[in-house]
C-alpha cells in the first residue's frame, strides 16, 4: 500500500470495506497488501499452509509473538491464533482464475482449529479440497488460518491477485501493524 497508492485507495474503498464490515464489524483496518502474479515464466506451486504472520512496524518482544522474519524488506511476526482469528483476507482477482490457472484450493472449516501442526495439516489435506475458481473482477474472502494451496497454472495466462488483509484487533506490548488504513 505504500508502494502503489491506488492499492491503498482500493483497500479503503467503500466497496471493499462493505465486504469486510459484515464479518469484522465497523472497527477494522487494512494491515497488508500483496500482489501475486503467476505468469508462464513465474509459475509456482504453493503447498498447503495457513497464513500465520502479520507485518509489523518494528520488533517489540512480546510473549506469544514469534518467530520473527523479514519478507521483501518488511518485518513479520507470528502472533497468537487469537489475533489471526480477528482478521479476514480479501483476494481480488484481476484475471480469470479457473482451476487450469492455479485457482486457490481450500479445506473448508480448517480455520476453526487454530494454528495447525505439520501433522494436523497433513490430516486435514486428506479431506476433500474445494477449488475456488474465480472470474475476473471477483473477490474471495477467507480467514488467514484457512488451510489453502494452489497448483501451478497449466494455461499460459497471468493470474494476478491483490491480497488485502484486514484486522479488527489492537496488538499488545506496543506492537503495531505495518500498514494501518
Amino acid at each position: 500500500m505504500d508502494v502503489v497508492p491506488e492499492v491503498r485507495e482500493l483497500a479503503q474503498s467503500d466497496v471493499i470495506r462493505g465486504l469486510v464490515a459484515p464479518i469484522l464489524g465497523d472497527r477494522f483496518t487494512a494491515v497488508r497488501a500483496i500482489l501475486f502474479d503467476k505468469t508462464p515464466d513465474a509459475n509456482w506451486k504453493v503447498p498447503w499452509h495457513q497464513d500465520v504472520t502479520i507485518a509489523v512496524r518494528e520488533r517489540v518482544e512480546c510473549e506469544g509473538y514469534g518467530p520473527w522474519s523479514v519478507k521483501v524488506d518488511v518485518l513479520h511476526v507470528q502472533p497468537p491464533a487469537e489475533i489471526l482469528e480477528q482478521m479476514i483476507s480479501v483476494r481480488l482477482h484481476l484475471d480469470p482464475c479457473p482451476a487450469s490457472n492455479g485457482a486457490l484450493k481450500v479445506i473448508s472449516g480448517s480455520h476453526r482449529n487454530g494454528k495447525l501442526s505439520a501433522t494436523d495439516m497433513e490430516k486435514f489435506t486428506m479431506r476433500q479440497a474445494v477449488t475456488c475458481e474465480a472470474p475476473q473482477g471477483s473477490a474471495l474472502l477467507m480467514r488467514p488460518l484457512l488451510l489453502h494451496a494452489s497448483s501451478p497454472s497449466t494455461s499460459p495466462h497471468h493470474r494476478r491477485v491483490i491480497h488485502l488483509d484486514y484486522a479488527a484487533v489492537e496488538l499488545p506490548c506496543g506492537l503495531e501493524c505495518r500498514e494501518t488504513t
